[in-house]
């Protein structure tokens, strides 16, 4: 009876992360959405700044055109500028990016939606938004 119990509870710990794990999601494809964000200094140049803080919000798209696996690759798009970033994808849906000057992390909340949320720190100014991105395509 002893034997038993150890065995169940072996196979119990053996399979609860194999279940835990979700399926990496398709992140290909064209996303849309307008930033909440807050500018400090110069800003970049999806940002302008001033010397005052100031609140903005901007129209991003994403277009990711390349995934394998978690990894993926693409382009970061304001009226103003385009940027190339590469990210991954945690295995609890978290994302996280990086392009020539600064940071992502990110929720996948549906299969259509991801919040990203973008932090800048340079000499002469800084940038902290969010945007939630509506799949286009």
């Amino acid at each position: 009876m002893r034997k038993s119990r150890w065995i169940v509870a072996a196979a119990a710990l053996v399979a609860a992360p194999a279940m835990a794990q979700t399926p990496i999601p398709d992140l290909r494809g064209t996303w849309k959405g307008e930033s909440e964000s807050i500018v400090a200094g110069a800003g970049n140049p999806h940002h302008p700044g001033s010397s005052a803080l100031r609140l903005g919000s901007v129209s991003f798209t994403l277009t990711i055109d390349n995934q394998d696996g978690r990894r993926f690759s693409g382009k970061f798009s304001s009226p103003r500028q385009t940027e190339q970033i590469i990210g991954v994808i945690s295995r609890d849906s978290r994302v996280f990016a990086v392009d020539s000057d600064g940071y992502t992390f990110g929720t996948i909340l549906a299969p259509d939606r991801v919040e990203l949320c973008y932090l800048q720190l340079a000499a002469k100014g800084r940038v902290a938004s969010c945007t939630e991105f509506k799949k286009q395509s």
